[in-house]
């Protein structure tokens, strides 16, 4: 019986052995296979010439079972979705939790941001000489808004008991693209506005021109100093209940100092200025004597809501003075209480709405101040 089984086994080895072989052979006068599932054979000076696609026929689809295939399968390349995402030009990033926003736009080439991070500046010769490219530039940047704030401060004699902010951006940025209200505004008739000269007036008026003829009268203007400027400006928020509802919780903690409450708004004008002649010391000098003519008559307005405050069919944008104060007066009464001095963000929010951080603070002990 061992006799049998050994020689059996010597006829599979041989019978495997010449599968082999043959398909070696098979393999070495078989045209190769391209990555797009074509074929091609060297031709003169070692080009390729492409073929018609080779099909499978019905013996050839699928092989029986424990049987090893006569050919490779053809190649497989990368699905059509990854092909497309590799070859789309980028666009804008987008980032988890924040505003769906190109942000790019917010530091663009041969701009430089203030030092109070309220505008940005360039001197970028072509803007002061082509209209096209001046109101090109304005479009774009009138798709992002500015950064509106809130910063209370806290301060008895010299000492400084806390200073914290708040970033109000998002309420002015819907989730859903097709629910922004943004905008953008020329001057209108009878507006007094700098358009041109050196203080607000309300000529020239240019009808119904709009942006363009604003940008043309720009380039064309001789002036040795002039600028350009859009400024983003948030519409219908109620700063005022804001403000009053702020000053309330930091009275009840008992806090007797000096309290200031402030709305800034940074990232809020986009200003062009023709090339400086000399150097930057000869432009200050001649608009020390001669001035400088400004144009300010563009506005990009993000509306907080429809209408003011009270007005009836007012409709937020994301939502309401009341309900954004709901959920975060809790993670600000902590941080005045912890006399915090920085920004207070959506992390002390999830603190307060996980953890119940913030609620039940009642009177605190300031301690001594400095005088």
């Amino acid at each position: 019986m061992s006799g049998d089984s050994s020689a059996s086994a010597v006829a599979e080895k041989a019978r495997l052995q010449q599968h082999y072989e043959n398909e070696s052979q098979d393999q070495a006068a078989r045209p190769s296979t391209g990555p797009s599932g074509e074929w091609s054979e060297s031709g003169p000076s070692g080009t390729s010439t492409t073929q018609v696609p080779f099909e499978m026929d019905a013996s050839s689809a699928a092989p029986e079972v424990g049987e090893r295939p006569a050919t490779p399968p053809p190649y497989s390349g990368p699905s059509s979705g990854a092909q497309q995402e590799r070859s789309a030009p980028r666009g804008p990033q987008r980032y988890p939790g924040l505003p769906q926003l190109d942000y790019r736009l917010y530091s663009p080439p041969l701009f430089e941001l203030s030092a109070d991070k309220t505008a940005i500046k360039t001197t970028a010769p072509y803007l002061s000489a082509n209209a096209t490219a001046l109101v090109s530039l304005v479009r774009a940047q009138s798709t992002v808004p500015p950064k509106p704030q809130i910063h209370i401060t806290g301060q008895r004699g010299r000492k400084i008991d806390f200073t914290i902010k708040l970033n109000l951006m998002s309420l002015l940025v819907p989730d859903d693209p097709r629910r922004r209200m943004d905008y953008l505004r020329c001057v209108g008739h009878g507006e007094m506005a700098m358009r041109g000269g050196p203080k607000p007036s309300l000529e020239p008026d240019v009808g119904d021109g709009g942006l363009e003829e604003w940008a043309r009268r720009f380039v064309e203007d001789q002036a040795s100093v002039k600028t350009f400027t859009l400024e983003r400006v948030v519409a219908n928020m109620d700063v005022e209940w804001l403000e009053g509802q702020i000053r309330s919780l930091v009275a009840s903690t008992g806090y007797k100092g000096v309290v200031n409450v402030t709305f800034p708004v940074t990232h809020a004008k986009v200003v062009v200025q023709n090339p400086d002649k000399v150097n930057k010391f000869f432009t200050s000098v001649t608009t020390l004597f001669a001035g400088k003519r400004k144009y300010e008559i563009v506005k990009a307005v993000w509306p907080f809501a429809t209408h003011k405050n009270g007005e009836p069919g007012r409709r937020c944008i994301v939502q309401s003075e009341e309900t954004w104060w709901r959920e975060w007066r809790d993670p600000i009464k902590f941080a005045i209480s912890t006399m915090r001095h920085g920004w207070v963000t959506n992390e002390d929010k999830l603190e307060a709405l996980m953890e119940g951080v913030g609620k039940g603070v009642g009177t605190v002990d300031w301690g001594p101040a400095e005088y």
